[in-house]
């Protein structure tokens, strides 16, 4: 057998070094939620429920939808979903959609924020198709409520899932538009590491599906962000963590799965897609000044190619100095954001 090249060893040895080295794990009862009326959400003027999602691979599980009503009768929504490592905390944005017309949904994915429950291992997948579930229990909320003109927006791997989620359906997607801040569209890595070691250890993922590759210990994304650092915002960080946890290799898979079937399926995409990222990608692990200027995350080159090929009507948009997520952005960034996504709303 040829002998695999040094540093997919290397790789491979951090993998199985740290697999087995996990937290004791939870040993009380599994109950699945039964309590699915509305109540008052952890942010002011908001509202939030619960959602029974049935039995999955680690227990029963739950997503949560989170909404905004418009104070005058609208018949206009927006859906967002979020990244990894993330759950919706982004009052603004819900406020910003409100006072524009729209009704605002969002929801926390399974196993993120309001919805992990204390058996699951955080933001975990195996298949990313796992997540239409999430998001199709909130579209079926945001009919009921009256909405007749459906916007789907997500950030990082909310983008991705949503994208994949119009190139699996097609025009049964449900939503009139697709809206993405920094699709999670290709890794951020080199050739070699995106086109042998991802795709390998995404196919050992299918045996050992807990074995878990530790992350860098970063901290330059999360210090632009949180206000008692550098940035302008407050959330919870047991719950969108300055250091993200490991990830486990079915999640690799899973993301690499998603990324190559939404290419092989992107002309599918029936609604037109607004794919927005930064103008430049930061480099580095720990807190700078540049931080503040660009993508310390994905690399905006690669989103602009891999955008440019989905679907048949699309706007590719580069925000100048976007941060990853393009509405933690400073002011007028975001500002740049809010007006290229009402825009494009408008125009589609």
């Amino acid at each position: 057998m040829r002998k695999l090249p040094a540093f997919l060893c290397a790789i491979f040895f951090c993998a199985i070094a740290g697999a087995w080295n996990v937290n004791e794990k939870y040993k009380g009862k599994k109950t699945p939620t039964t309590d699915t009326s509305w109540h008052s959400d952890i942010l002011p003027g908001y509202e939030a429920r619960y959602v029974n999602q049935g039995e999955a691979f680690d227990g029963p599980c739950r997503s949560t939808i989170i909404r905004k009503l418009c104070p005058s009768k609208s018949r206009k929504a927006f859906l967002y979903i979020h990244g990894f490592n993330d759950y919706f905390f982004q009052k603004e944005m819900g406020e910003i959609f409100v006072d524009s017309g729209f009704n605002f949904y969002a929801v926390d994915l399974r196993r993120y924020g309001r919805s992990r429950e204390p058996w699951q291992y955080p933001f975990n997948i195996r298949k990313q198709e796992e997540y239409f579930a999430d998001i199709d229990s909130a579209l079926v909320q945001i009919r009921k409520d009256g909405n007749t003109d459906i916007t789907l927006g997500g950030h990082s791997t909310g983008g991705l899932t949503v994208a994949f989620m119009g190139a699996m359906k097609g025009e049964d997607i449900g939503v009139d538009r697709i809206v993405t801040d920094s699709p999670f569209l290709e890794w951020n890595y080199s050739a070699f590491m995106r086109n042998v070691a991802v795709p390998t250890v995404s196919f050992l993922g299918k045996i050992f599906k807990n074995a878990k590759i530790k992350q860098q210990h970063c901290d330059g994304y999360a210090y632009s962000l949180l206000k008692e650092y550098y940035g302008e915002w407050t959330y919870d960080t047991d719950w969108k963590m300055v250091y993200s946890p490991p990830v486990t290799w079915s999640w690799i898979g899973a993301i690499n799965s998603a990324q190559s079937r939404l290419m092989k399926k992107r002309k599918n995409i029936a609604v037109p897609i607004l794919v927005m990222h930064s103008s430049r990608k930061i480099e580095g692990c720990n807190y700078t000044p540049e931080f503040q200027t660009g993508d310390a995350v994905l690399d905006p080159a690669m989103l602009q190619e891999r955008g440019m090929k989905l679907g048949s009507v699309r706007q590719v948009c580069t925000i100048d100095s976007g941060l990853h997520d393009l509405i933690l952005s400073r002011r007028d960034v975001r500002e740049a954001a809010y007006d290229t996504i009402f825009s494009f709303i408008r125009r589609h």
